[in-house]
């Protein structure tokens, strides 16, 4: 029995141990088009699919977004890469064209709607 509960003591140890080694990492990002909810919504339930992602929160007054992760399993460059593949700018990475263009309207940067409807009426 003794044992038993050294062997369960000793399983315990190295697995908070590991789970202690496990480095987290906090960035704000700039989304500038993140300005409503759903633009809010697209962004934290893709990144939350995103591996290693523990945390996402978008402010949509400041359009940053705040990201939490594991250092051992992603990093900022795969973040801002996810965001741009969801259609929005991130920093310094430009949101995907194709994602950029399947994003409702309201979500769209305003010279582009603009633009986009100058080509409609001529």
């Amino acid at each position: 029995m003794n044992k038993i509960k050294f062997l369960l003591a000793l399983c315990l140890g190295f697995s908070l141990q590991t789970f202690a080694q496990q480095t987290t990492a906090r960035a704000e990002i700039k989304t500038p088009e993140a300005s409503c909810d759903m633009c809010k919504n697209r962004i934290e339930t893709y990144l939350g699919r995103l591996d290693g992602v523990l945390k996402v929160k978008v402010d949509t007054k400041k359009r940053t977004t705040t990201v939490d992760w594991l250092t051992a399993r992603t990093n900022i460059e795969e973040v801002k890469t996810a965001i741009a593949n969801c259609g929005f700018d991130a920093d310094d990475v430009e949101a995907e064209e194709t994602a950029y263009k399947r994003l409702p309207r309201e979500c769209k940067k305003p010279g582009a709607i603009i633009a986009a409807d100058t080509l409609k009426h001529n």
